[in-house]
């Protein structure tokens, strides 16, 4: 089958599609024949080495944490799936940006009818993180939260997960973004210089909650809004959280299938809308992860293999 693998830490060029042997699943394990996968920001980390100290590489490494695809094949064990059925989820083991996939079964949940390949293979990392965020600063009706990077691939999830709370919701994006933040209920706001002043004029100073996806200051923007630290969360910036006492709340957080279930209802419902910025096929892999690190996509990034 083919594969992404990279041998050893560097840019975009490392990264190549092999040929490699296909997988055997072991005890409660599925292989996947693999329909879609979304990439991510944390991926890029990895493998430039920058989270060697947390999340080290074994060379050669794949990558890849979300799948969804067609069960192919069945390990011992195995409960609740079946071969042909059509599922969704996540691997630990970096390996989803390939043909075929080993995952956990109690990783995996049955794709909703009506949900789409690309935003089923999409869901895991940005969806968990997004609901781990939002959980995480608690919002209420009555409450005004403020997302940075609202837009992106975990921000335009938690303004919508947050709207579902019945909080007021401030979205910092670029101007293209604006009127889909507008669509879906949330307040734009043009993030860079002055930011905190027009966050003040739009929502009349008071704010509650605010979750942090982009690192960058925001952290400290938040308690100079006057952020209770036990309300502000961040995806990105672990060294300002701790100096702070914000949390630092994600994925890892809500790494569940029961979790990655309820979001697909929710997309399948039509209830919750997950962006596609755009689809590559793997053999296009470089291209996929040369627009990621462009940054400002409007939603996800997904490999087709």
């Amino acid at each position: 089958m083919k594969a992404v693998r990279f041998h050893e830490y560097g840019e975009i060029d490392v990264l190549r599609v092999e040929e490699v042997e296909r997988p055997a699943p072991g005890a409660g394990q599925v292989l996947v024949e693999v329909r879609a996968a979304g990439i991510q920001p944390g991926e890029v980390m990895i493998r430039r080495g920058a989270r060697h100290g947390r999340w080290p590489a074994t060379f050669p490494s794949g990558q890849g944490s979300d799948l969804a695809g067609v069960v192919v094949e069945l390990g011992p064990e195995v409960r609740g799936f079946a071969v042909g059925d059509e599922v969704l989820g996540f691997t630990h083991n970096r390996a989803s940006h390939a043909e075929l996939v080993l995952a956990d079964d109690v990783n995996l949940v049955s794709r909703p009818q009506g949900l789409p390949w690309d935003v089923a293979g999409s869901l895991y990392v940005a969806g968990t993180t997004a609901y781990a965020s939002v959980f995480a600063v608690d919002p209420a009706p009555g409450d005004t939260v403020v997302v940075s990077g609202a837009a992106g691939g975990v921000g335009s999830l938690a303004v919508q997960l947050a709207r579902r709370r019945g909080a007021t919701v401030i979205g910092l994006a670029s101007w293209r973004n604006h009127a889909w933040l507008r669509d879906h209920g949330v307040l734009p706001v043009e993030y860079g210089e002055g930011v905190a002043e027009r966050i003040q004029q739009c929502e009349g100073g008071d704010v509650d909650a605010f979750i942090d996806t982009v690192g960058d200051g925001y952290v400290g923007l938040a308690v100079q809004l006057g952020v209770r630290p036990d309300r502000i969360n961040t995806i990105r910036d672990w060294h300002a959280a701790a100096r702070v006492g914000a949390g630092t709340y994600g994925e890892g957080s809500a790494a569940c299938a029961v979790v990655v279930g309820e979001l697909a209802r929710l997309a399948a419902n039509g209830e919750l809308e997950v962006p596609i910025a755009r689809t590559y096929p793997l053999d296009q892999v470089q291209d996929a992860f040369r627009e990621l690190e462009h940054g400002h996509t409007h939603g996800k990034i997904v490999l087709r293999p």
